[in-house]
């Protein structure tokens, strides 16, 4: 992509404009061109740039994201000889698609553009404003572009081109098992909407949580068939600066991961074992359910990661929480980190293609190959096949991940069963729709959450 032109800036206002753009342009090639996740560049970038305030960072952020939400369509828009103009009608194209409030900006970037009268006349109707970019005073009916039917109405016009659904996914994600008849306008409106924030109350009452929220001036309510999830809108948090948080009463933990925790169910004295533990999450849920049922519970987990400092980080949240009952054991090497044959339960939340997260995570779309998902397979089955020696008789194994891709799910657990005839599927019952299944995967258009898959077997013999 040409870098952005030097365009002269007449106000203070387009000067905010011009170097929001060109920060913005310098980000989204580092992601691309690096396949580094956006939300490490972009906190790398706020570290060593700390003249951004918060109302600068918000633009940037929230623009970034919308860029690759959208970058199926948007990258198509070529109505400019120039690269450097298109990417102003760019920007202004995922601002308005957004309904981001700095119409002022937006404005820029279109006078920026040097578009024709006639895609001039084509904007109009969507900015929230009576003073236009091309500074006569008009006044239009405002047309609101929530849906993505009106999305598609405009790129159509400023472009004469078509822009169907599966242009916002790469061409290679359309045959990885993913895609359905039945799932496919949902699963992609849902990929190109920003998801809500998910916590969990713990160690405090959900509804005392929710009054301690909503006096710190945080959307907060209680929606969904967990009695300890609470929904905390799209709006970002200061977490450092919110006691609830510091004091360990609340973690931040998505709608569709909780899922896992309840598919597990430990029971008060048992103990687990989380093979895949990563920072933590799933494991204080675990902790927290076992004590949800019995304050004086002795159950007991032990969390495993390749990752030293994702375990020290769990300790550190587990501090926080002040849960004892958890411990860490480093996988060291394919010898199994825990004792076999000894544990109730044991979670298998394998590392995976990470397709359930496009949504919150959109820039993965388009800095994942298709390898993301193939040559994870092996690694999958060989970490469940080894973890399962850890179950014990008339224990569980649940296999989880974040992925969408049956060639991770359902093929990897059938590949399980076929070399381990000792164990046996459970029937799942999905939380939110109450349909019985084998193996479950939760959409993101079902529960206004991520995407992930578990399944849960019996080991019987």
């Amino acid at each position: 992509m040409d870098t952005p032109l030097n365009i002269q800036a007449l106000t203070p206002l387009q000067k905010r404009a011009l170097s929001y753009s060109h920060t913005l342009h310098s980000l989204f090639n580092e992601i691309i061109t690096t396949e580094s996740p956006a939300d490490r560049v972009l906190a790398r970038y706020f570290r060593d740039n700390k003249k951004h305030g918060s109302k600068d960072r918000k633009v940037i952020r929230e623009t970034l994201f919308a860029l690759f939400r959208w970058w199926g369509w948007i990258k198509k828009i070529q109505i400019q000889e120039n690269d450097a103009l298109n990417w102003y009608v760019q920007l202004s194209l995922v601002g308005l698609f957004e309904k981001h409030s700095w119409h002022n900006i937006i404005e820029s970037w279109l006078q920026f553009a040097k578009l024709s009268p006639v895609n001039v006349s084509l904007f109009l109707p969507y900015l929230d404003t009576e003073q236009s970019f091309t500074n006569e005073r008009l006044k239009t009916d405002h047309i609101d572009l929530h849906s993505h039917q009106a999305k598609q109405a405009l790129l159509k016009q400023l472009t004469s081109l078509d822009f169907p659904l599966l242009d916002l996914v790469p061409d290679w994600a359309r045959n990885m098992g993913i895609f359905t008849k039945e799932n496919e306008t949902l699963l992609i409106e849902a990929f190109s909407s920003r998801p809500p924030i998910w916590g969990r109350a713990q160690n405090i009452s959900t509804q005392k949580a929710l009054e301690l929220l909503q006096r710190a001036d945080i959307e907060a309510k209680a929606d969904s068939p967990f009695t300890d999830s609470i929904h905390l809108g799209h709006k970002n948090i200061n977490l450092n600066g919110l006691a609830l948080y510091k004091q360990g009463q609340l973690e931040i933990q998505d709608l569709a991961s909780q899922v896992i925790g309840h598919i597990c169910a430990p029971k008060p004295n048992e103990h687990w074992w989380d093979a895949c533990s990563g920072a933590g999450g799933k494991s204080l849920q675990l902790r927290s359910i076992m004590l949800q049922q019995d304050p004086q519970s002795s159950g007991k987990i032990i969390a495993s990661d390749i990752r030293h400092k994702a375990l020290e980080e769990l300790n550190k949240r587990a501090k926080r929480a002040k849960y004892k009952g958890i411990k860490t054991q480093a996988w060291i090497n394919n010898e199994l980190p825990v004792k076999a044959n000894s544990f109730d339960g044991v979670l298998v939340d394998a590392p995976c293609s990470c397709i359930g997260t496009w949504r919150r995570n959109p820039d993965l779309r388009w800095i994942s190959q298709s390898a993301a998902v193939t040559q994870k397979a092996l690694l999958q089955t060989d970490i469940l096949n080894r973890s399962a020696k850890a179950v014990k008789v008339g224990g569980k194994l649940i296999y989880a991940t974040c992925s969408l891709s049956s060639i991770e799910n359902e093929d990897v657990v059938k590949a399980f069963l076929q070399t381990n005839p000792e164990y046996s599927l459970d029937t799942l019952t999905h939380p939110f729709t109450h349909e019985q299944h084998k193996m479950l995967t939760i959409w993101p258009f079902e529960a206004n959450s991520d995407g992930m898959f578990v399944a849960k077997m019996t080991k019987n013999r």
